[in-house]
């Protein structure tokens, strides 16, 4: 393996330290701290004069702190003389903001795009996007992995596959749903729904036979779980046996565990792409599973000038 040093901030220490196990490597000694005016200060312990650095960094709650903490790690790694500087960002806050939903709105993930880019980093490696044209927000290489092979996975150790239906929870999502139903040879269905407000929707409409079936949601990001839930019921209804959902990003905001808890649903399979354990210890439904496998791959891959593309070929 061509030389290579792995960094972190303080979003997912957890899923760092994995990472670098995997790599057997050490993450670099740094100090990433706040000014009693939660200013945010970095400092590097050791020289990474001409080396190929990773910065492992969600940006998830707080966002804006730890979008902070990777823009100015990246400052910090310029000044530094780093060769090249890959932002790994396994949960990209923002990304919902992709478009103007309305006059006079901005687009904040292309801001948050323009900022990694303008700072110096090189490359940034990032786990299924809400949106796959926020990459054309970046005027620098992207990677963009899909939890496809680690979902399917799973499911197959965990269901038996013959009885399976897997369900999109919006046309927005077919796509990604597809991909995992294709691979597994079952049946796709697709839930319509009217979204009345942000974060309020209404099933409407459920497209496919789910009749007898243990239907799996397949999904990136499960926030409030109002959608999930509704979905949940929408199906037991249309006479699924069980519903179960994979979701790659557990945002998990506000009273979202206990409405899960509180749902139909049997289980909730998210990653460690968001960690936070005080908030899945309050649910026995909520099951993890990790992604550093994954991103250790990738980044082992990038750092030896391999293509990324062949993980899910």
């Amino acid at each position: 393996m061509n030389s290579m040093k792995l960094i972190t901030g303080n979003s997912n220490l957890a899923l760092a330290k994995s990472i670098a196990e995997i790599l057997n490597t050490d993450l670099i000694p740094a100090s990433v701290r706040y000014f009693e005016d939660h200013e945010i200060f970095v400092e590097l312990e050791e020289s990474i004069r001409g080396e190929d650095v990773y910065i492992i960094q969600s940006t998830s709650y707080p966002a804006n702190d730890h979008i902070m903490e990777l823009i100015i790690i990246i400052d910090a790694l310029r000044r530094s003389s780093a060769r090249r500087i890959t932002a790994v960002i396994p949960y990209y806050g923002y990304s919902r903001q992709d478009r103007m939903t309305s006059g006079r709105t901005a687009i904040s993930a292309k801001v948050v795009a323009e900022m990694i880019s303008k700072i110096g980093a090189d490359r940034v490696l990032t786990l299924d996007l809400h949106s796959v044209q926020i990459q054309g927000f970046f005027d620098i290489p992207l990677d963009n992995m899909f939890i496809a092979p680690v979902f399917i996975k799973d499911i197959r150790e965990r269901y038996d596959v013959k009885q399976l239906a897997i369900v999109s929870p919006d046309v927005g999502g077919v796509v990604r749903a597809r991909v995992i139903a294709k691979r597994l040879e079952v049946p796709l269905a697709i839930i319509d729904k009217r979204r009345e407000s942000a974060g309020v929707s209404e099933v409407m409409n459920i497209i496919g036979d789910v009749d007898k079936k243990d239907c799996i949601i397949i999904d990136d990001i499960v926030d409030s779980a109002g959608t999930l839930c509704n979905a949940a019921k929408a199906l037991v209804k249309s006479g699924a046996n069980s519903v179960a959902a994979y979701v790659t990003h557990g945002v998990l905001s506000s009273s979202a565990v206990e409405r899960i808890d509180g749902s139909v649903l049997s289980t909730l399979v998210i990653t460690d792409s968001i960690y936070d354990k005080e908030k899945l210890s309050r649910c026995k439904k909520i099951k993890v599973v990790s992604i550093a496998p994954l991103m250790a791959e990738a980044i082992k891959r990038i750092a030896n000038e391999k293509s990324v593309s062949g993980l899910f070929i």
